[in-house]
């Protein structure tokens, strides 16, 4: 087999090959007990984004019955309160996994505490041009640059409201819908994108993350900075009043941030967060929280490795240490109580800690999942209880 250009060996079996390769010998094992090194294998020889497709059509087709989850684990019990939220425990599946909100319950079944699924835009996009999605295995890293490829907001609720935790009287963990604007729209009009997401999203989450912070959709990063910023925020908070009239339950807003931001940049954000998160004596009011961080721009730890010079976000462990830095930045400028959700470069349950330590109340895995496996989530989630005795 010979190397194709995404980083993955190229299949003479092809892609429905492969997946019965991996159908047949799992049978060899009890589904809950299916090792990820041989799912990994498989996997690995395809298209990164063949396979994330796969996986996910084989997640959604199984969710509705846990005996046909490969994997399905207990969730550890460490409930902690974020943002006035109850969270069951402290890690989470990041947004970018599920964009389209269709495996909301088969995620939910490998122990998270709590699942984000996005972004999502007003309007359906087909992202940027393949091959889109190329892997960094020396680096367990990942580069993407999708684009926020998704089927639209209308789609999005259909398949939140479909979901079994969403139709629960008694859901066992929580959601978060991640919310984006439109390629096409022009930046300068990016908060009517994000409004009209807010409005078609708010009823069917338990939080809302508002996205500024993708490299892969033109500007986006600009809203980061202070009067786009300030503005955004301002009209984002006049709408969540009004929804919460209308609603009868005010929703936290968490904010996404890049980890490729400077020490001032980010003090600029921890002010306007400030602003808006806390009250006239400076107690934190649980509206607002941030999720630190998105994908890097930087290649500095990848350089030289195949496909680091392509274009996109790096995600993966060369992120952890950028990202943490960003966290211990946030926390040291907005206090002790402000809600901070710590993602970027969670490969292991030591990992999970670190951000925990760098000043995050709860993390969220993504790209460690693909290369670690699911059983990273309990390993995470029992490390980070233990740490908190």
């Amino acid at each position: 087999m010979g190397e194709c250009r995404c980083g993955h060996e190229e299949s003479l079996k092809g892609p429905e090959g492969q997946w019965r390769e991996l159908k047949s010998e799992s049978r060899n094992y009890p589904m809950s007990l299916v090792p990820y090194a041989l799912a990994r294998r498989v996997l690995f020889n395809l298209d990164p984004e063949v396979a994330h497709d796969i996986t996910m059509a084989g997640l959604a087709a199984s969710q509705g019955n846990p005996l046909k989850l490969a994997y399905c684990n207990s969730r550890v019990d460490d409930p902690v309160t974020i943002a006035g939220l109850q969270f069951p425990n402290r890690v989470g599946m990041a947004a970018g996994l599920d964009k389209n909100a269709r495996c909301i319950d088969g995620l939910g079944a490998m122990g998270f505490g709590f699942v984000e699924v996005g972004t999502v835009t007003p309007l359906a996009q087909p992202g940027n041009p393949k091959p889109r999605m190329f892997r960094l295995p020396e680096a367990n890293a990942l580069i993407n640059r999708l684009g926020f490829n998704n089927h639209g907001l209308d789609a999005f609720i259909a398949n939140v409201q479909r979901s079994a935790l969403r139709q629960s009287k008694n859901p066992s963990l929580l959601l978060g819908l991640n919310i984006g604007k439109n390629a096409a729209t022009p930046i300068e009009k990016a908060t009517d994108d994000y409004l009209i997401c807010l409005d078609g999203v708010y009823p069917h989450a338990d939080y809302i993350t508002v996205n500024i912070s993708s490299p892969n959709t033109k500007n986006l990063r600009s809203l980061q900075s202070d009067d786009a910023l300030d503005a955004l925020l301002g009209a984002i908070a006049e709408r969540r009043e009004q929804l919460a009239q209308k609603h009868g339950q005010r929703k936290p807003v968490f904010l996404k941030i890049a980890p490729d931001l400077e020490a001032d940049q980010v003090a600029v954000i921890a002010a306007t967060l400030k602003r808006y998160g806390t009250d006239s004596s400076g107690k934190v009011n649980n509206a607002w929280g941030v999720i630190g961080t998105n994908t890097t721009l930087s290649r500095g730890a990848v350089k030289g490795m195949p496909h680091a010079e392509e274009m996109g976000g790096l995600s993966g462990a060369p992120v952890l240490e950028k990202s943490n830095a960003v966290i211990g930045q946030l926390r040291a400028a907005l206090g002790k109580d402000f809600p901070i959700i710590g993602v970027g470069g969670i490969m292991s349950a030591a990992d999970a800690v670190s951000k925990i330590k760098a000043g995050a109340d709860a993390v969220q895995i993504y790209t460690g999942l693909i290369y670690s496996g699911p059983q990273l989530v309990k390993g995470a989630a029992v490390a980070i209880k233990n740490l908190k005795k």
